[in-house]
């Protein structure tokens, strides 16, 4: 059998891809991050349409909901909530950011411009409860994502493992469509795993349309740590597969 590629339609895609000023970005430090993640099963065969050919899809083919409050940023707090799409750049794992909602505009237009996050308005809130993490976003008064961490559980950091994101960008400088690499480094300080439940999804407000189908329930977790916004080491070919199209631009 052949591999799968993704089969994300790039040229619509690209009139709403951010502009990233280069690929010389330096690291920021977000002290004290709180970070709710979860991974749900999704329908395999229409989810090939929300990753670019430079990926495989996973198999099974699920999507991560992380929704992330930064008390202390070079611009302020902020709160940003996202919805990615897993597949593999080789045989790496990686999330492809559909969209993300962030509440600070400052944070936004920084966010787009070093790391080419596909940042746009949005209120986005997080609520910690006794039993549960209650993560909301919004976007002109109208709720897109509502979604839970159930029976919290205490664990350990060394348990956690988050998948590094792919963000659809223009360079600036010569005003191609890339795929770029962000892999943040976590310093944990706590970690909690729960049962996870999406209650509310507007799949329109993430561009997935159609395409992203929720079905069973993987996993959750809830931590506090240290992050470390990256310098950005690759950068891909969106149309191409990456052990083709992958270009490294930082050590």
């Amino acid at each position: 059998m052949p591999p799968r590629y993704g089969k994300l339609d790039l040229a619509a895609w690209s009139k709403s891809a951010p502009t990233i000023n280069g690929y010389k970005t330096e690291p920021w430090i977000l002290k004290g991050a709180r970070i709710v993640t979860l991974n749900m099963e999704i329908d395999d065969d229409p989810a090939d349409n929300l990753i670019p050919a430079t990926m495989h899809p996973s198999i099974p083919a699920y999507a991560i909901f992380c929704v992330t409050n930064y008390p202390d940023s070079p611009v302020g707090p902020f709160t940003i909530a996202e919805v990615r799409v897993s597949g593999r750049t080789g045989v790496r794992p990686r999330g492809f950011v559909l969209r993300s909602f962030c509440d600070n505009e400052d944070a936004r237009r920084e966010l787009a411009a070093r790391w080419g996050y596909p940042a746009v308005a949005g209120e986005v809130k997080l609520y910690i409860r006794h039993d549960r993490v209650i993560a909301h976003a919004g976007a002109g008064g109208k709720p897109v994502l509502e979604c839970e961490l159930l029976d919290r559980d205490v664990i350990s950091g060394g348990d956690i493992q988050y998948v590094a994101s792919m963000h659809l960008a223009r360079n600036r400088d010569d005003g191609k469509l890339v795929l770029v690499q962000v892999d943040p480094e976590f310093t944990f300080s706590k970690a909690e795993r729960g049962k996870p439940r999406v209650i509310l999804l507007d799949n329109d407000a993430f561009g997935a349309g159609a395409n992203l189908r929720l079905a069973n329930p993987i996993s959750a977790s809830f931590t506090t740590a240290d992050v470390t916004l990256p310098k950005i080491r690759y950068i891909c070919d969106p149309g191409l597969p990456a052990m083709q199209g992958t270009t490294k631009v930082a050590a």
